[in-house]
């Protein structure tokens, strides 16, 4: 399930994960504590903005809404572009939707955020002197990305164009999952859930973050302000938990094989 950070820079391959809170203070504080994170300011076109660094390298970003903009908040999953602009018009064409940009993020990049068809919020990056989550396969970084939509054959082909994605299905069959593949790796996947979809969320994409122990990983959670939505359980890939934090991201929590 995990991917090398190198892989990231495939276009099409998730390359960095970022979170929009209400509280900027409050987001690092419960990050610090679980994942061990520290924080150094990024770039501020949007209102306040740090990059989460683990062991002196770039993981993941913490933004701070403006105080009218009532948004729900969520973990963003960005996949890597070599032409944002490009890619947008992609997006466009084959029914998706671009709400943000694309627009430069200082010297950084260049970035998009867009929705799928059936509304599922990501965003697109253009690597320049930041080139996305520059650690993986350790606790504390995301490992893997994943898009919960209600059936996959509604949203295949526009990520297969959008991306060249290779799908693959899942064995056994009947159940409805696809890994995506670039150049040969598994980078992503897409999870149909049918009318397990959460209806106050829709279609979403989730962010896998590796711990060293999910359980405790859990109690974690609940001891900073969090909440576990999905309590710790077994799986191909490792034990996972899907829990929310203190304004309510979800994410999950996982102990890979």
């Amino acid at each position: 399930m995990t991917t090398e950070a190198a892989t990231r820079r495939i276009p099409g391959a998730p390359c960095w994960v970022s979170l929009l809170a209400h509280s900027l203070s409050a987001t690092q504080e419960f990050y610090g504590a679980l994942f061990g994170w520290e924080f150094r300011p990024g770039p501020q076109h949007f209102g306040p903005y740090a990059r989460a660094f683990l062991n002196g390298r770039e993981v993941a970003g913490l933004g701070e809404l403006a105080p009218d903009r009532h948004l729900p908040v969520a973990w963003t999953t960005y996949l890597a572009s070599d032409d944002a602009d490009t890619t947008a018009e992609q997006i466009r064409s084959c029914g998706g939707t671009v709400a943000v940009g694309p627009l430069d993020a200082d010297s950084a990049g260049r970035m998009a955020i867009a929705s799928d068809p059936h509304g599922a919020i990501f965003g697109i990056w253009q690597g320049r002197t930041m080139m996305g989550t520059a650690l993986s396969e350790e606790p504390g970084t995301p490992v893997w990305n994943e898009l919960v939509t209600q059936d996959t054959d509604s949203v295949r082909t526009f990520y297969e164009h959008v991306f060249a994605f290779e799908a693959e299905a899942a064995d056994p069959p009947g159940f409805d999952y696809l890994t995506l593949h670039l150049k040969g790796r598994a980078v992503a996947g897409i999870h149909g859930v049918g009318a397990d979809l959460p209806r106050d969320r829709g279609p979403h994409w989730m962010t896998y973050f590796a711990v060293p122990d999910t359980d405790a990983a859990t109690r974690r959670v609940t001891e900073l302000g969090g909440h576990v939505l999905r309590p710790a359980r077994d799986s191909a890939h490792g034990r996972l938990a899907t829990v929310a934090d203190v304004e309510g991201a979800v994410f999950t929590v996982i102990q890979p094989r």
